[in-house]
């Protein structure tokens, strides 16, 4: 446990999240405009237990009552170097606060952890900046709409080239239906990340997120003639919907499966009182980024903030670098067994 200790303001304690904290901590999230899912305390069990990597929930309270929070972890890798985030595996977290003395409290603490940590650098991420001076990874774009109450007019604000897309999919016999659990989900995300040449999460991983976070981590399985052909894993939020991995097979794309399973995590959600539709974060000029403007949704600028340490840049670790053009090739020639045997050693130390 780390000692407690006053930042900017004396009135303000930061500690780090214990056990006992866990209940305060979540409503603290439920009640912070702030916060998001990724803020929940239980992506400290999740990070720490299938990943192996430390992580320090920084809280800042006052009066007893928590007033701003933080959720970090470490990853500390050979291959792509010492980073502290908020929070890895995540698109959204950095700092959720009702008060910015507190906000200021867990981002100094933050800062002068990492220097103790000696990272190569500290990074945020989040919807909105903090601060202007770090450097930036100007990168992503997330894809947030409102929803309608009426899933017809949900349908109808779908862009017509994608809603034809919808209704092929409707017309091929496509069902959907809700998963107990993530096992064909796997089956259908392994073989999509695969074809991509990206390293596939572990098993494991799929159930702890749905042990953990129980009916707010959903699997929604489209099925053709009995088989099942793509698969979706949501979160579920404050009355937000966020479709979070997905993937389908060799028939989706003929089938026009995706747009469905999305339409119907959309449909759904809208019948069940959702709110907003959160279609995720892409990388700028990628695919998925012209296939979720394609639906209809606006990219907002997701502010991924760098505070430098012990490097003098930040690495480019991503797919579109083209030092890993030639990695990506090779993966994908891989056999999927070998692939999916090697996959979580390599996206364990990605974040």
């Amino acid at each position: 446990m780390m000692q407690h200790s006053q930042q900017s303001a004396p009135s303000y304690t930061v500690g780090v999240m214990a056990p006992q904290d866990r209940a305060r901590w979540d409503d603290f999230v439920q009640r912070c405009p702030d916060a998001t899912f990724f803020h929940r305390a239980g992506w400290q069990r999740v990070i720490e237990t299938v990943f192996g990597h430390p992580t320090w929930f920084l809280y800042a309270e006052s009066a007893g009552k928590i007033r701003a929070i933080l959720p970090l972890a470490q990853i500390k890798s050979l291959l792509f170097g010492n980073t502290l985030c908020s929070l890895p595996f995540c698109v959204y977290g950095g700092i959720a606060a009702t008060d910015e003395q507190a906000a200021a409290a867990v981002d100094n603490e933050a800062q002068a952890l990492a220097a103790r940590l000696g990272v190569d650098h500290l990074e945020y991420r989040q919807l909105r900046g903090r601060h202007a001076d770090w450097v930036a990874r100007d990168v992503y774009a997330t894809f947030r709409k409102p929803l309608l109450s009426d899933p017809e007019h949900n349908l109808l604000a779908i862009p017509r080239k994608h809603r034809a897309m919808v209704r092929k999919g409707m017309a091929s016999g496509l069902a959907s239906g809700i998963d107990a659990d993530t096992e064909r989900f796997f089956t259908c995300y392994a073989d999509s990340v695969h074809r991509l040449g990206t390293p596939v999460f572990s098993r494991r991983y799929f159930r702890e997120l749905q042990r953990e976070f129980g009916d707010d981590c959903e699997v929604l399985s489209v099925e053709h003639a009995g088989e099942v052909v793509s698969s979706v894993l949501s979160f579920h939020f404050r009355g937000e919907i966020l479709p979070y991995y997905g993937g389908g097979g060799e028939a989706a794309r003929k089938l026009a499966a995706n747009d469905f399973m999305y339409w119907e995590v959309m449909r759904r959600a809208c019948e069940d009182g959702c709110r907003l539709f959160d279609f995720g974060r892409s990388k700028l000029g990628t695919g998925s980024f012209a296939y979720k403007k394609n639906w209809g949704f606006e990219p907002q600028p997701l502010h991924y903030e760098c505070q430098l340490h012990r490097a003098g840049r930040v690495g480019d670790v991503q797919p579109l670098n083209p030092r890993f053009r030639l990695l990506i090739k090779a993966w994908r020639l891989l056999p999927l067994p070998l692939a999916n045997a090697l996959g979580p050693h390599i996206v364990r130390q990605l974040g």
